[in-house]
């Protein structure tokens, strides 16, 4: 599986805009773990790691930051920078989180709980298993 940018559903209103994500209609996984990315300092990268098994969606809720995905022989990036589209990042796929704007705020949907076993912390180690 690649990654894909999934578009969220987006309803434009004066008072404000509203978009969401549901479970079975916009995930190719049930939600296990929900977490969130923000007070980056300038030039810092967050990720430098893959997943066994969890897969992910990636949005970016507040600002913008470039998420880089590599398969072992392929390099991806994307710009995130709407609230309204998702990146789905299959397992077994490199992560990399940059160039973060000021107040930028990233919101990340997991297929499974945290669990330090499911990490891939050495690139190496990544490409031979790939």
């Amino acid at each position: 599986m690649k990654p894909i940018i999934i578009n969220l559903p987006k309803y434009l209103d004066r008072r404000g805009n509203l978009s969401f994500i549901e479970e079975e209609n916009h995930l190719p996984f049930k939600i296990k773990r929900v977490y969130w990315i923000y007070d980056v300092p300038g030039g810092e990268v967050r990720g430098g790691h893959a997943f066994k098994e969890t897969e992910e969606l990636i949005v970016a809720l507040s600002g913008s930051f470039d998420v880089v995905l590599n398969d072992g022989e392929n390099e991806y990036r994307y710009s995130l920078n709407r609230s309204y589209y998702g990146l789905l990042v299959p397992k077994m796929m490199w992560r990399m989180i940059e160039n973060f704007s000021t107040n930028s705020l990233a919101m990340i949907i997991a297929s499974t709980v945290y669990d330090e076993n499911d990490y891939i912390r050495d690139f190496n180690e990544f490409k031979n298993l790939k």
